[in-house]
């Protein structure tokens, strides 16, 4: 349900020698729309309208690029000419996974998940929600905005070097974030709810990716306030709208996961790390370049780690200390991942250290949700 976090908006684009210039994140939400009897015409706000010139490459600065990095979205990903698959990219299925993990967790929280037929496809089209939905209309929505910083971090991504036009960027957007909207209300139908909880997180949750992306919130400039808000959109809002799916969310469960969510935190700054060149000629006021490199890696480290230390804590204060024991042995590999890549250089092996540590953040996260099971 995290990925219910995202909107939309366009900016007329610059072009240097027939190359469309265009940075990548998370979120979204229309900023103004006008409708013609043509098309819809979506323009952000005029604080973003500074055009950067920056030279873009001809192609990817690696020539062996991997085409399955390119259907997950990520760095060292081949260069791709059908748009399928494109479009594919721009919704970054990486960043499904702990989403669709976020709903498990809730099911899970509720105590109310059975494995029969029904709650099975609930959960599966919950997910699909959550996931290629809104996580996809969230990484597309954060791709427009970003285009302008990625034409200097990564310019040889989709949208900057203009491999897939506006109008096909824009479509992709609403029709993902429809999709979303829809599945969500049918599920509040499904499960018999007489308020619409579901829908309303899906729409809340948009609504704080749209700050957290456009202007003139853009929350994304404060590192702190927007690495909390993308880091409690991909842990709170699944778990909620899969709680919510299959029980009731409680007082105790919201502020449990919004604590959890400083570690989201954590593992935003991770991804801050290697657009800190784009920030800075942007104006960002990401961690990594507010405190520099060094800080922010430290800081990074104690979020996530002091975060679950402290959850732990709370597990063994509420007398399950065999889930607390569970969850500290699920953070001391992490501990050790953090020595190896993080500490070392976040920069050069940010994708090996998510890739290695993450598993464990989300398995504590169902650790504590079986704990907490009502």
């Amino acid at each position: 349900m995290a990925a219910l976090i995202n909107t939309l908006a366009a900016i007329k684009l610059s072009s240097n020698n027939g190359i469309t210039h265009y940075r990548t994140r998370t979120f979204i939400s229309p900023s103004s729309i006008s409708l013609t009897r043509r098309r819809f015409t979506i323009r952000a706000a005029d604080t973003d309208t500074d055009e950067v010139e920056a030279q873009v490459p001809d192609k990817a600065p690696s020539k062996d690029g991997s085409s399955f990095n390119q259907l997950l979205g990520i760095k060292g990903a081949a260069q791709e000419t059908n748009k399928w698959k494109i479009r594919l990219q721009l919704t970054k299925p990486v960043t499904w996974p702990p989403l669709v993990w976020g709903v498990v967790c809730g099911a899970a929280a509720s105590g109310n998940f059975h494995w029969t037929p029904e709650d099975v496809a609930k959960s599966i089209l919950c997910m699909m929600m959550s996931g290629p939905c809104l996580t996809g209309f969230t990484q597309t929505l954060n791709d427009w905005y970003d285009r302008e910083i990625d034409a200097i971090n990564e310019p040889y991504r989709p949208i900057p070097s203009g491999a897939i036009s506006e109008n096909e960027v824009i479509t992709q957007i609403w029709v993902l974030f429809l999709a979303g909207l829809v599945i969500a209300g049918g599920l509040d139908v499904w499960a018999g709810h007489k308020f619409p909880v579901v829908f309303y997180l899906a729409l809340g949750g948009s609504f704080i990716s749209y700050i957290y992306s456009a202007p003139p919130l853009k929350l994304k400039q404060n590192g702190w306030i927007g690495n909390f808000a993308l880091g409690s959109s991909y842990i709170s809002l699944p778990w909620w709208a899969g709680q919510a799916l299959f029980g009731t969310l409680t007082p105790d469960i919201i502020v449990l996961t919004l604590l959890y969510s400083i570690a989201g935190l954590g593992i935003a700054i991770v991804n801050d790390f290697k657009s800190i060149e784009g920030d800075r000629a942007m104006g960002l006021q990401s961690l990594p370049v507010a405190f520099g490199i060094d800080t922010a890696k430290w800081i990074c480290v104690g979020a996530i780690d002091i975060t679950q230390l402290s959850v732990a804590g709370y597990l063994l204060a509420a007398g399950k200390p065999y889930y607390a024991l569970a969850l500290l042995g699920l953070v001391l590999p992490q501990i050790y991942f953090q020595t190896q890549y993080l500490l070392k250089d976040p920069i050069k092996y940010d994708v090996k250290y998510q890739a290695s540590a993450q598993p464990f953040l989300i398995l504590g996260l169902l650790v504590t949700a079986l704990a907490t099971s009502h």
